[in-house]
């Protein structure tokens, strides 16, 4: 697990666009495209922000989600939308270039689509180039709730989450699996605010968060941090 500290949210911003525009261009060189698998939250709709405005190329760019919330695409709480708002609707990418999760149907519906998109886009394996990953204040990571069955699913690619206790919405979700995020050749963690400190602080010293469980089998995750998440670190 290696961290970086940022003074500010917009320096961590600014490492995590040079570090999201860097792996895309060795990616795209080494193997021809760039498939990388978004986050939602208000860190990570600031990266998508500040992407909009770089001169750079989406031709080759292969966007996917780590999970979403069961509502249509328009929704107010859609992970989609928001990558839209910030992002989608600023750039010149091929429509079938945008995997996006299809929140309208029913969750169980929602993750048997999105798995048949991904193994038709990745095959036998899955191996994102980069994945995109947050926390929340009880560990979780993606929909990978504390306790939820999904955490045990070994077989998966995509599955149904519920999310039952607060902070709101409430709604069931689809997310990605541990055997997913894993598989990937890179995967960051965009962390941000004192809210999150005693929880960072916790994984750290080993407890078993589902954040925790995030161990790429092609190298540790690297997490980005402002000074309020890295403030109980050691």
């Amino acid at each position: 697990m290696k961290f970086e500290t940022y003074s500010t949210s917009s320096a961590l911003v600014e490492r995590a666009t040079e570090f999201f525009m860097q792996t895309a261009a060795q990616s795209i060189q080494a193997h021809g495209r760039f498939a990388v698998s978004l986050s939602g939250g208000s860190t990570p709709r600031a990266l998508y922000e500040r992407l909009a405005i770089a001169k750079f190329s989406w031709q080759s760019i292969h966007l996917f989600w780590g999970d979403e919330r069961c509502n249509p695409p328009e929704h107010p709480d859609s992970n989609y939308r928001m990558t839209a708002e910030s992002l989608l609707n600023h750039i010149d990418i091929p429509l079938e270039n945008i995997h996006r999760i299809p929140g309208e149907l029913s969750p169980a519906k929602a993750a048997e689509a999105y798995e048949q998109d991904l193994r038709g886009f990745f095959g036998v394996s899955p191996r994102f180039d980069l994945v995109l990953l947050g926390m929340g204040d009880d560990g979780h990571t993606a929909s990978l709730f504390p306790d939820s069955p999904a955490l045990a699913e070994s077989v998966r690619w995509a599955v149904a989450a519920e999310h039952t206790t607060p902070p709101p919405p409430l709604v069931s979700r689809v997310t990605l699996t541990f055997g997913v995020f894993n598989a990937a050749r890179r995967v960051i963690f965009l962390v941000s605010g004192a809210g999150k400190a005693s929880r960072l602080a916790e994984i750290q010293r080993g407890c078993d968060y589902p954040a925790a469980r995030i161990r790429p089998t092609n190298g540790e995750p690297l997490w980005l941090l402002d000074s309020g998440a890295a403030g109980l670190l050691v």
